[in-house]
């Protein structure tokens, strides 16, 4: 599940923490303030992710945080490989991951995490994050419910890995359940039939 730990606990420590610190950066927020659009965080669902930067109407916005996401996660991914190895580009898909979701910058109150999962899995192996990224395609365009594609692709990227031989399935596990545990409003909703779906207004 894992790649075989070559790096010093020391250095894969320090790959964590600034991948950590990276996926911290609330790009939603940036965005927000930078569009003038006022304190995300008390707009709409009051997520500092895309899909809540576009219920501001400024797509423009909404696509830079959607990008911006998405690439702290896989700049972490390939510079922790670059630098140091492939354990090191496992662990820094997690903990940018996880910095998205609990920045450390907002009082550990971050997004859901989906642009930052879809990232890291697209620089952890390109067929694993564009197979990901084609799941949350699918299901949006079937259910019109954006939280539901992407639990689907979170929850899916694990068994993605093990069928496209992948040598390491530990982060997309990881995250998936996170994925799951960010979402669990969401999944009541759905259940309930009362979860928004794209286009609409609300969680």
């Amino acid at each position: 599940m894992m790649p075989p730990f070559e790096q010093s606990l020391a250095l894969l420590g320090l790959a964590a923490g600034l991948a950590y610190l990276l996926g911290s950066v609330p790009f939603g927020i940036v965005m927000a303030r930078l569009f003038g659009l006022g304190d995300l965080r008390q707009i709409g669902s009051g997520n500092i992710g895309a899909t809540n930067v576009l219920r501001t109407g400024n797509k423009l916005a909404a696509f830079l945080t959607l990008v911006l996401d998405a690439a702290k996660g896989g700049i972490a991914v390939l510079l922790a490989r670059a630098f140091l190895g492939e354990d090191a580009a496992q662990i820094a898909a997690f903990t940018a991951f996880l910095g998205h979701c609990y920045p450390v910058f907002l009082g550990f109150r971050g997004g859901k995490g989906v642009a930052t999962l879809l990232g890291t899995l697209l620089a952890l192996a390109w067929p694993l994050g564009l197979a990901a990224c084609a799941t949350w395609a699918v299901v949006a365009a079937l259910f019109r419910i954006s939280s539901l594609a992407g639990i689907a692709a979170g929850v899916l990227g694990p068994v993605f890995a093990l069928l496209l031989g992948q040598p390491a399935a530990a982060a997309p596990a990881l995250m998936a359940v996170l994925i799951v545990l960010r979402h669990k409003d969401n999944i009541r909703r759905i259940l309930d039939g009362t979860e928004p779906k794209i286009g609409r207004s609300g969680a």
